[in-house]
């Protein structure tokens, strides 16, 4: 359970890294309101998964699922441009995070 916990919160770091830049610093009441909202439950279940999986991999996880989701977002949204690198380099990403997770299978 907590692995499902903490993909989820990398799932809300994507969205409140991206409320964050849409926010204009802060200045833009809905994207601030999103950008809280999602802190607040992204730091939650990542605070909650650490319970269980060692903080090193946890924290590196959830950046890792959290910005491989940001720069996937910003492509379809056309916020970023889309290239093969970046995709090579994405998937990278993913490897390793499911790699952390494969090393660290006895975690609970």
């Amino acid at each position: 359970m907590s692995w499902i916990i903490l993909i989820a919160s990398g799932v809300f770091e994507a969205v409140w890294a991206t409320a964050l830049g849409k926010s204009d610093g802060l200045t833009k009441l809905w994207p601030s309101i999103v950008f809280f909202g999602a802190l607040a439950v992204s730091m939650f279940g990542l605070a909650w998964a650490m319970k269980d999986i060692p903080t090193g991999t946890a924290y590196a996880v959830w950046v890792g699922v959290g910005a491989s989701l940001t720069v996937i977002w910003a492509m379809i949204t056309g916020d970023t441009d889309i290239s093969w690198v970046r995709i090579l380099l994405l998937m990278g990403l993913i490897g390793c995070i499911v790699g952390l997770k494969l090393v660290d299978g006895d975690a609970h």
